[in-house]
């Protein structure tokens, strides 16, 4: 189930700004640059990266307001999602408007930080204006740690499935087109899907797990799928096991991934992502696709587990020691 993902330098906006994008530095939310291990992943991650370069794209646009309406406003919020994705132009983009109150109040400590990131990916013009921003202090707007579901809603699934290959795009389909009906965004589904097998209905890992969702026989008989090489049933099993486990973790996503990776025991019994190194890599990739920590859930497919309740007790006595 391990894979890696690498993220492909896409082309810039017209400003005359730098030149590629180099392995990510900055905040961890963002994506990172590893080695391929399968096409469909690596597809998946050049998709988000050119969506970065649309949402800076589209930036620019509502900054001067050229074909649309003029909104620096919110200008900032997409130039500041397209940072989050790790793209340099947006990086800069948002510190150049920190630094002069443009579209968001003045703050030339969000503006150090975003220039920092931006030079620190071999920026030139953002290595330049750091000498005007003062000491760096590492502060950056929220919007950098929260996605913004305006953004998101903006996304467009469709053209994600239009940039994998052929072959697989008739699955990614069908898997983002079932996933709303057992209450799980298709973001998510589709980083699950394209993380466990590349959507190759016929993938079996060396653990006997099955199709598109790579569904091991407990988990197959566990949610009434027969036929695991189906791509259909696969899908609606893989879906109905997410639905349970963000009821069971109440919408935490690393701990559903993680459950997903390594079974809903293992992460009661480490209460939390287990020390595994492929499940924390697993996890990793999946925040790093979906962008978000927080997922809606549904309470009443099951109880939440009660290593939960446990964990904050926990967190509050090490709060108030």
């Amino acid at each position: 189930m391990d894979k890696t993902s690498c993220p492909v330098p896409v082309g810039r906006i017209a400003r005359p700004r730098l030149r590629r994008l180099p392995r990510l530095l900055g905040l961890a939310v963002a994506l990172a640059s590893t080695v391929c291990a399968a096409a469909g992943e690596g597809a998946f991650e050049r998709a988000l990266a050119e969506q970065a370069r649309y949402l800076a794209t589209e930036a620019l646009a509502y900054e001067h307001g050229e074909g649309v309406p003029r909104d620096q406003s919110y200008a900032a919020l997409l130039y500041c999602e397209s940072a989050r994705l790790g793209d340099t132009e947006g990086m800069y983009a948002l510190g150049w408007m920190y630094a002069n109150g443009r579209g968001v109040e003045r703050n030339d400590a969000y503006a150090g930080t975003l220039f920092a990131m931006a030079a620190a990916k071999g920026d030139e013009h953002a290595q330049r204006m750091l000498r005007y921003t003062g000491e760096y202090t590492g502060d950056v707007p929220d919007c950098l740690h929260t996605p913004s579901t305006q953004i998101v809603q903006r996304w467009p699934v469709e053209a994600l499935i239009a940039r994998l290959p052929a072959v697989r795009q008739a699955v990614a389909r069908m898997l983002a087109e079932l996933a709303p009906k057992y209450g799980v965004r298709p973001e998510f589904a589709l980083a699950i899907g394209l993380t466990e097998s590349a959507l190759n209905p016929d993938a079996l890992s060396p653990k006997n797990a099955m199709g598109v969702m790579q569904l091991i026989p407990a988990t197959a008989e566990r949610f009434n799928v027969g036929k695991p090489y189906d791509p259909e049933q696969n899908i609606r099993g893989g879906l109905a096991y997410l639905r349970w486990l963000l009821a069971y973790f109440e919408g935490d996503i690393a701990l559903a991934a993680a459950a997903y990776n390594a079974g809903e025991g293992a992460v009661d019994r480490y209460r939390g992502v287990p020390p595994y190194r492929e499940t924390r890599a697993y996890v990793e990739r999946i925040l790093r696709h979906v962008g978000q920590d927080r997922h809606p859930y549904d309470s009443r497919v099951v109880p939440p587990s009660p290593m939960l309740r446990k964990l904050r007790l926990a967190l509050e006595e090490e709060h108030e020691s």
